[in-house]
């Protein structure tokens, strides 16, 4: 009978270790289902190209406004909004009506100075009669000179017309009569971080594109740096110059400057791992460690093709989680599956 017993509270013994132990692993399996299951990459820090991409405006690279010196009817205009001019071609006709008449004037003059610098010369004519003499001549040569200036306009530059405000006939009356623009070459001004400064050289290569012409690159310099630091939004403008030897890109044309800034180390990551917080300009990355995921901003640079880099944010060597984010949060242990 004892032995019975004895057998009956071991057996009852056995099942209730095994019970125990069932439940154990049971409640471990539990808690292992619960955990989020997440998708893990290792980042590494690479040498980058540093770039920044300007939005910028064509801008003609000098631009003259044609007008006389003094008020006059225009008789004609010799050229049209859109034709290409050289430096000294004709463009505006005026009135030269009275230009004969001043001719003849200045020539009579003439003639008078130096029938009155022989008298001086032997004491026929006093100094103030030379003076006033001479002081006449002077005064409408210099009149000459400027109606013959004011009776044909030339361009003072190779460019395109770009405006044309009057018709022939008309009264000058103060507006430009043409306006001419070296488009050979053109210029562009951005305005760069002032933590560039140190990184921009004259004569540095910088690629250009223009919305007209979708991806094609254009290959422009720096032509120059300004001196100093805007105060208020610590930035510095930049000058860039295109040949446009062949007169595609035009003033006005919206494009891009791609600058250059030298090379730096930086994390890359997948782009699957970046997080933009909504309501915000900030972003974020889950990293792993330990069984855990931690919530950690990080500053963007550029983007190459399916990475991102990271100006900071990520050790090099991290695991960020790649997959698996939306039911996440900060400190929560995770299943790491492959």
């Amino acid at each position: 009978m004892k032995k019975n017993l004895t057998f009956i509270a071991m057996a009852a013994a056995a099942i209730l270790c095994s019970c125990g132990s069932n439940e154990s692993a049971t409640s471990q399996a539990a808690q292992e289902s619960t955990k989020p299951n997440v998708k893990i990459a290792q980042v590494a820090e690479e040498e980058i190209a540093q770039t920044g991409k300007f939005a910028t405006t064509v801008e003609a690279k000098v631009k003259n406004n044609i007008i006389p010196n003094s008020p006059l009817r225009i008789d004609k205009i010799l050229v049209e909004v859109g034709d290409y001019v050289k430096e000294g071609d004709k463009l505006v006709l005026l009135d030269a009506s009275n230009l004969e008449q001043l001719s003849l004037q200045v020539e009579n003059l003439r003639t008078e100075f130096n029938r009155v610098a022989e008298l001086y010369k032997v004491g026929g004519a006093s100094k103030s009669q030379y003076d006033t003499a001479k002081t006449s001549l002077d005064v409408n040569e210099k009149a000459l000179k400027n109606r013959m200036e004011n009776t044909v306009l030339t361009s003072p530059i190779e460019g395109v017309v770009s405006a044309r405000n009057y018709d022939n006939g008309d009264m000058y009356g103060g507006t430009p009569i043409l306006v001419i623009e070296q488009i050979t070459p053109v210029k562009m001004k951005v305005n760069i971080s002032e933590q560039h400064y140190t990184k921009i050289k004259t004569g540095e290569n910088v690629d250009l594109q223009f919305e007209t012409y979708g991806d094609e690159v254009f290959k422009g310099k720096i032509n120059i740096v300004y001196p100093t630091i805007d105060a208020a939004t610590h930035t510095f403008p930049v000058e860039i110059t295109l040949a446009n030897k062949d007169r595609r890109v035009r003033p006005g044309m919206y494009g891009s400057a791609i600058i250059n800034f030298g090379t730096a180390k930086h994390v890359l990551v997948p782009d699957a791992a970046v997080i933009k917080q909504a309501g915000s300009g900030d972003y974020y990355v889950y990293t792993y460690a330990d069984g855990k995921v931690s919530y950690d901003k990080v500053v963007l640079g550029n983007r190459f093709g399916n990475r991102y880099e990271l100006i900071s944010g990520v050790n090099p060597g991290a695991h960020v989680v790649i997959a698996g984010q939306t039911a996440l949060a900060n400190g929560i242990e995770v299943n790491v599956i492959k």
